[in-house]
């Protein structure tokens, strides 16, 4: 049996994954969970093989509770199932360890087949997620090499932990540009916030190369 533990804020999608994954003779759903904590801690006591993972969930958001889980709980392999399709998201979920990433209007067969692939292996991943994919992997030369020596300083400290203002002082410029910098950077590479910068940093700067 493949058990599975559901993570989403919906009453709904809860029932109706849990209905629907039930009814299969080899999937057995041990847990459900209305957010990232809950899902983290409901892991740890059921150690099931496969969470199904929202990633805009109240507390602990689903991307923060992948790459805990990734850390925590490697032998699990976790499928973000949500609504969402922005590159920004999909990088950023693939990036803190989930081997899947399903969208929620998939049709069920999809869904079961994908918990079943990703038990021997395999990465499901919606046909539309993954054509993105292979567009960003196309282009990703073109943007790394657009990233100026100044933006890869701010990167490295970023990775590092610094704030805007301890940045500023660590490079001798103003908090103000430091923000305009990153403003601009974080657009060009695609993502939303200062730990998406700091994992697209890792991926695809390589180290001492500032």
């Amino acid at each position: 049996m493949i058990r599975i533990l559901l993570a989403d804020d919906h009453v709904l999608v809860r029932a109706g994954l849990s209905q629907l994954l039930d009814a299969q003779a080899d999937i057995e759903v041990v847990g459900v969970a209305c957010d990232g904590q809950e899902a983290l801690e409901m892991a740890h006591k059921l150690s099931p093989d496969v969470v199904l993972m929202d990633l805009q969930m109240p507390i602990v958001d689903g991307i923060t509770a992948i790459g805990a889980l990734t850390v925590e709980l490697p032998e699990i392999s976790v499928i973000a199932l949500t609504t969402f399709q922005e590159p920004q998201q999909v990088t950023a979920a693939l990036a803190a360890g989930a081997r899947g990433y399903l969208v929620k209007d998939v049709e069920p067969e999809v869904l079961v087949a994908g918990i079943r692939a990703v038990v021997n292996g395999g990465a499901p991943l919606s046909p539309s997620v993954a054509a993105q994919l292979l567009r960003n992997a196309a282009n990703q030369p073109t943007i790394v090499g657009s990233v100026t020596q100044r933006e890869r300083q701010i990167l490295r400290l970023i990775v590092a932990g610094q704030s805007n203002k301890q940045i500023g002082r660590e490079l001798g410029i103003s908090e103000k540009t430091v923000k305009s910098h990153c403003g601009r950077l974080f657009q060009r590479i695609n993502v939303s916030d200062r730990t998406q910068a700091a994992v697209w940093a890792t991926k695809n700067l390589p180290p001492g190369d500032d």
